[in-house]
């Protein structure tokens, strides 16, 4: 009898060990996968304007604070390049500079997360606010890449005009997106609309062992 159950317990052991072996694999696989997935929930909520799920992928206070040092950063910048040049750019950026505080409001939202994941980041204009993502209005519009819009004649003055105004507008194709770890707490998504644009950067911070929410960007990577 005792032979017979050491004989079991042998045969057993194999089997949970293996058991143990699959689980910890699992485990690690959604660990590294957890910030990919993290990124598509609050991708598809901020376009469905989903504020409940924003709020659960999104940290608010410390976006905020990133966004005014960015924003400062970016405006400050713009006075530097522009103190012997043009002197309208430079009142220009001073305004942005007295307007900070309703630029961050604007983006620490729904709206401003929806627009940093869709390749349309704040450039410090005055009075600016996030403009409406394309997926804003059509949710599945996300998960289908827009089609390559084909080409055009020249715009016409009057939209020559309203695209000087609101530099910010909807982007005609989607920005170039790479993503990966920077760290093993910190996970990077940088978006560039082409080779000669500037990039920028929304950056998702670890929480716990599978959670991530986004905590900041880089609006000069």
């Amino acid at each position: 009898m005792a032979v017979s159950t050491r004989t079991k317990s042998s045969a057993t052991r194999p089997l949970i060990v293996t058991l143990i072996v699959i689980v910890v694999i699992a485990a690690l696989g959604f660990a590294y996968a957890s910030p990919y997935l993290a990124l598509n929930n609050l991708k598809r909520a901020a376009d469905a304007r989903d504020a409940q799920t924003v709020n659960q992928y999104v940290d608010f206070p410390a976006l905020r604070e990133s966004l005014k040092q960015q924003v400062t950063g970016l405006l400050t910048r713009r006075l530097d390049a522009h103190s012997n040049g043009n002197p309208l750019a430079a009142i220009g950026a001073m305004i942005g500079v007295a307007l900070l505080g309703p630029l961050v409001d604007a983006y620490a939202t729904p709206d401003g997360v929806a627009a940093l994941l869709n390749g349309m980041p704040p450039r410090g204009n005055p009075g600016e606010r996030p403009p409406v993502p394309p997926a804003a209005n059509n949710p599945s519009a996300a998960e289908t890449p827009a089609p390559t819009p084909a080409p055009s004649a020249a715009p016409t003055q009057p939209d020559a005009a309203a695209n000087n105004a609101n530099p910010a507008a909807t982007p005609s194709q989607p920005p170039q997106t790479t993503a990966g770890y920077r760290g093993l707490n910190e996970f990077v998504v940088t978006y560039q609309h082409g080779a000669g644009d500037a990039r920028y950067s929304a950056i998702f911070a670890r929480e716990g062992l599978f959670t991530w929410k986004l905590a900041a960007v880089d609006l000069n990577p």
